[in-house]
């Protein structure tokens, strides 16, 4: 092996100026929401330790640094990233969300833009430079929407990972402290570099560090201490086994599947305390195991019950049980089940705590049969939670709601049957939910789009449930075929053509986004009706084409579908034909809306 240099470096240091290539086989950006939630959370609680209001920007070079572990290279005139391509990706989404943050404030930073890309021989291109990747960071750069569709993983991974970072970019960040975090990620973020002279040595460098032990994750160091602490030879070895088979089960699920595990297992059962919301607050329970929960479990052994040898078996035996009902929820998230859909449901739209909060009620000694109606009855929860936030127009995001999730974890932790009903019945008054109040002004944007596709398709998939007609959610909601399900304004829009019912253009938007003016259509019928007017569009609505939602907008969705008219009939639903649509029709078609959410999101099932 040739010489190999290793430095600490700043993110600065690392990225301005500096260009990096990925070769082929390692060029896909895998990273997940959870990833950049984890991220994103780590940072800014960090940060946030040290601030402190109305600190000038100097006083940054005082605070606190945070270290982002090791990044291996070769060297050259655009060094290959060997390891640590994701975090750096992923920090160069962060920088340009912050650009873009700052741009839209009027204020700058050249210092991103420099650590983002840079010019090299007359020609400007991205620090991290991979080709397949360019339009896509430019469409990011510049702050404008992108077109996945077509495009390779990597990609469409990237750009939802940005879309991530702005939905859940901490709002305790605030404009006026975006400057000082700026300079913090860009002066106290340190990397430590590992250069190698060629690829090859960089290659044994990695490997070195990550099949010899000398970089032991949190997994493996918490193994190696509760193994530690059981006295009999033979126990030890049993354990050491189940423990081993249930890490390599986690980890086929996915690479990160043990740490991903853990944390929300010790969280859900354990965690007593979690950081406040406040500059200068201190991690506690919560925040520690996200980062060094082996260090948390040493340190808060009594806490956790470890106090003899038959106490660290148990531990593993707990581990081994749990690690298979997390299994068991990540399937459920994944792949639709009718015994499980709440689960899947909340999963659809990225809710990333749900099972920290499934596993809480969650008992040792529960059958598998107490498992799943546990796991239905939290889901169901999740599910309202979701809903009656995001139509009054509050996040559900990681940070935004981490803290509430954290104390209905511990309400709910460890509860029989009979009690959990109870406790959610509680937590659902809690949430004081009006369809009445949230879907009278509830409408498209970019924060609710994802969710009005998801209310509409459960919305539809509840009516041909009831209609005796098999339920299409999953249809309805997957982006990944040719001619997918798209959000469609029942007016087209051309506020000309409307004067005389809307005062203005603003007027006109306002009621043209409203949820009881969407349907649900296929991409390829939404883009031919395009600027149709509502009675040629109707034609089309009812040519079943589409679904029982959109077909009720005409006559003949109500001729022979005794099915239907029953369901109408027996709920006192609204449902009506239309022939013109405008204001009056777009309130009553509201009013249906909420009907169907009384019916769809109620406490029924705590009962």
């Amino acid at each position: 092996m040739k010489k190999i240099e290793g430095s600490p470096q700043t993110l600065k240091q690392l990225l301005q100026n500096t260009k990096y290539s990925i070769h082929y086989y390692q060029r896909e950006y895998m990273w997940q929401r959870k990833h950049i939630e984890e991220l994103i959370d780590d940072l800014s609680s960090e940060f946030l330790e040290y601030y402190s209001a109305n600190d000038e920007r100097a006083a940054v070079a005082d605070y606190g640094a945070y270290f982002m572990g090791s990044i291996v290279l070769t060297s050259g005139r655009e060094n290959a990233i060997i390891d640590g391509q994701q975090r750096f990706s992923s920090l160069t989404l962060l920088l340009m969300y912050l650009n873009n943050r700052l741009r839209s404030n009027g204020q700058s930073y050249n210092t991103i833009e420099q650590m983002i890309f840079s010019e090299s021989f007359g020609t400007k291109s991205y620090n991290i430079n991979v080709e397949e990747r360019r339009e896509c960071m430019d469409a990011i750069f510049h702050d404008k929407d992108f077109d996945t569709t077509n495009c390779g993983e990597s990609v469409k991974n990237l750009y939802e990972r940005y879309t991530d970072i702005e939905s859940i970019f901490p709002k305790t960040i605030s404009d006026e402290m975006l400057l000082h975090f700026c300079d913090w990620l860009a002066e106290k973020v340190y990397f430590i570099q590992i250069v190698a002279t060629t690829e090859q040595d960089a290659h044994k460098v990695f490997v070195t560090m990550n099949d010899r032990g000398l970089s032991l994750t949190s997994t493996e160091m918490l193994k190696g201490y509760v193994l530690s602490e059981i006295k009999d030879d033979s126990v030890r070895e049993k354990m050491n086994g189940i423990w081993k088979d249930k890490v390599l089960l986690l980890k086929s699920d996915d690479d990160k599947g043990d740490e991903t595990f853990i944390k929300a297992w010790l969280r859900a059962h354990y965690a007593e305390t979690i950081r406040e919301t406040k500059a200068g607050a201190v991690n506690k329970d919560f925040d520690i195991i996200g980062g060094s929960f082996h260090k948390w479990v040493r340190d808060e052994r009594n806490k956790l019950g470890l106090r003899e040898s038959a106490d660290f078996e148990l531990f593993i035996k707990k581990f081994e049980k749990f690690a298979d009902v997390y299994r068991r929820i990540r399937q459920a998230e994944t792949t639709y089940a009718e015994e499980t859909k709440y689960v899947y449901y909340n999963a659809q739209v990225n809710f990333t705590q749900q099972v920290q909060l499934l596993l809480a009620p969650i008992c040792f000694e529960d059958s598998i049969a107490t498992i799943i109606e546990k796991i239905n009855l939290t889901a169901r929860f999740i599910d309202i939670l979701i809903i009656s936030r995001v139509t009054n127009s509050r996040s559900v995001d990681y940070s935004t709601i981490k803290n509430f999730v954290f104390h209905v974890t511990k309400d709910i932790r460890s509860t029989d049957l009979a009690t959990l009903k109870q406790k959610l019945q509680q937590q659902y008054l809690n949430l004081n939910f009006s369809p009445e109040e949230a879907l009278q002004d509830f409408a498209l944007n970019s924060f609710t789009r994802k969710y009005i596709k998801h209310i509409l398709a459960r919305v539809i998939s509840f009516i041909e449930e009831c209609s005796g007609v098999a339920p299409n959610y999953c249809n309805y909601m997957n982006n990944q075929t040719k001619n997918p399900f798209e959000i469609e304004h029942i007016i087209t829009d051309h506020f000309e053509l409307f004067t005389a019912e809307y005062s203005d253009p603003d007027d006109f938007k306002r009621w043209r986004n409203r949820i009881g003016a969407l349907l649900l259509l296929h991409k390829s019928i939404n883009a031919s009706l395009n600027d149709s007017l509502y009675e040629d569009k109707l034609r089309k609505y009812c040519s079943n084409e589409g679904n029982i939602y959109t077909e009720s907008l005409g006559q003949l969705a109500y001729q022979n579908n005794p099915k239907f008219n029953k369901f109408i009939s027996d709920n006192g639903l609204s449902f009506k034909a239309y022939e013109h649509f405008g204001k009056a029709e777009i309130a009553e078609r509201t009013t249906l809306l909420i009907q169907l959410f009384k019916l769809i999101w109620n406490d029924a099932l705590f009962l």
